[in-house]
């Protein structure tokens, strides 16, 4: 491993054994968790399923072979996990959070903790001083951005001015501008605007839909100024999560280059200038027998990301949660750093709100300075 892999993205799994959580929910983004557990046993381990009705937590159970409990009480009595998931929905989130503090366990919840900012402010003002709550932002963490902050953080852009994001939504794609461009609580001047056009969406989350005809579809773009000369764009595309007829884009620009999604051009002296890209090494293409998994990203010759969890076969999202997974284990356990502190998510969370707010009144919205700032 070159002297250019960081900290970002490469997680090792944690000497004080596997991470040991339950989960609360048994949804689509609950089944994240659990199958990661079920692949790497000895790193992540689920030791119940937390269902409020009981023949919900008997489908689990079928489904998972795992033991169901009806409340996070019952789920962290005998077999005490580390930390418990919340995998439910929004309306849901602040109330398992709530709980789980109550009984002073950690909890990892999922994005956003609250719908909107007077429940983010209600829900700091209940949870915040706990220390407790970490949430499972793992945008940050995917290898291809993982790789691209890396760079940044190796000083290759210089002073990183101007992020534009369009690939994700909402606070995602907000804790991914935040990241490059090194921004904290700041203050920020939002603007949105909204257009719409028709377009193919050939793809949803579940299937191909098999249907070519041009629906109605948004466009959100929204300019975010942070002060200091450093601003943020964001732009999402109805359905760009799926459609493949919207690339994913990502601009990262410095004092001293700029980076387009894996492109980078830089200076390396005062007569050089140097384009080069960022490369990933996949393993079984081909003639190549390794297996199907991400090996590592590197750049000009140096590994800037490596993937800890071959064997898996996972995709970037789920190498993320489970990245998220390890890094919270090990922060209850006093060996690593919190993984994405409950302030940082519902940071994320209201400048969302506020490109919302922006494009309901029609003008740039102002956005000042939360409890949990401090």
């Amino acid at each position: 491993m070159t002297s250019a892999v960081g900290s970002a993205g490469n997680d090792i799994g944690g000497a004080g054994g596997p991470a040991r959580y339950a989960v609360v929910g048994n949804g689509w983004r609950a089944g994240f968790y659990l199958r990661l557990a079920r692949t790497f046993p000895e790193r992540l381990q689920v030791t119940s399923v937390v269902t409020p009705k009981a023949e919900t937590g008997l489908a689990a159970e079928r489904q998972w072979g795992l033991p169901s409990v009806r409340t996070i009480r019952d789920a962290i009595t005998g077999d005490r996990p580390d930390f418990v998931v919340a995998a439910v929905p929004w309306s849901a989130t602040p109330r398992v959070i709530r709980e789980a503090v109550a009984a002073d366990v950690p909890v990892l919840s999922e994005t956003p903790p609250a719908a909107d900012v007077p429940g983010l402010l209600e829900l700091w003002s209940q949870v915040g001083g706990s220390g407790l709550v970490q949430v499972a932002e793992q945008y940050p963490l995917y290898p291809g951005h993982a790789a691209r902050i890396q760079l940044i953080k190796n000083g290759l852009l210089g002073t990183v001015s101007n992020v534009q994001v369009s690939s994700t939504h909402q606070y995602h794609a907000i804790a991914l501008m935040r990241a490059m461009l090194g921004v904290g609580f700041e203050n920020a001047a939002v603007t949105a605007h909204r257009s719409e056009f028709p377009l193919v969406s050939p793809i949803g989350r579940d299937s191909w839909t098999k249907d070519l005809t041009p629906l109605p579809a948004w466009n959100l773009l929204s300019h975010l100024d942070f002060g200091a000369g450093r601003t943020g764009l964001y732009d999402f595309t109805d359905n760009q999560w799926h459609n493949e007829l919207r690339s994913n884009r990502i601009l990262v620009r410095g004092s001293l280059g700029e980076l387009v999604t894996d492109h980078v051009v830089h200076v390396r002296d005062e007569l050089t200038v140097l384009e080069s890209d960022l490369v990933r090494r996949q393993l079984g293409v081909d003639m190549n027998f390794e297996g199907f998994d991400l090996d590592h990203i590197t750049f000009e010759g140096d590994v800037v990301y490596r993937n800890a969890w071959q064997g898996g076969r996972l995709a970037d999202d789920e190498i993320a949660v489970a990245s998220v997974l390890e890094r919270m284990g090990a922060w209850v356990r006093g060996e690593g750093p919190a993984p994405y502190p409950l302030a940082e998510g519902c940071q994320d969370h209201m400048l969302a709100l506020a490109m919302d707010e922006s494009l309901a009144v029609g003008a740039t919205v102002r956005t000042t300075r939360q409890p949990w700032a401090s």
